[in-house]
């Protein structure tokens, strides 16, 4: 897997980065801090931890922390429609 840095220290495609469990698209970094408990799941586009995991989104949206430790979902939210105006 070959990665670019770019502004900000952000990925950007040199080649398509891969998740690390299956091979599919990666969707979302996980990180973590193994002293605190805790877990991040932020957006590929966001400045990534070098120590990041690389995830699809299958495996990110069922990606559940260890017993006792917290999970800080940091992703945007697409939306799949517009919102409708009503009148």
């Amino acid at each position: 897997m070959i990665l670019e840095r770019g502004f900000r220290d952000s990925y950007r495609g040199a080649m398509t980065v891969s998740c690390a469990r299956c091979g599919a698209p990666a969707a979302a970094v996980m990180t973590f801090n193994y002293s605190d408990g805790a877990v991040w799941m932020d957006d590929l586009s966001d400045p990534v931890d070098k120590f990041g995991y690389l995830l699809c989104a299958d495996h990110s949206d069922r990606m559940t922390p260890p017993q006792g430790w917290t999970l800080t979902d940091r992703r945007t939210v697409t939306r799949l429609f517009a919102p409708v105006q009503v009148a």
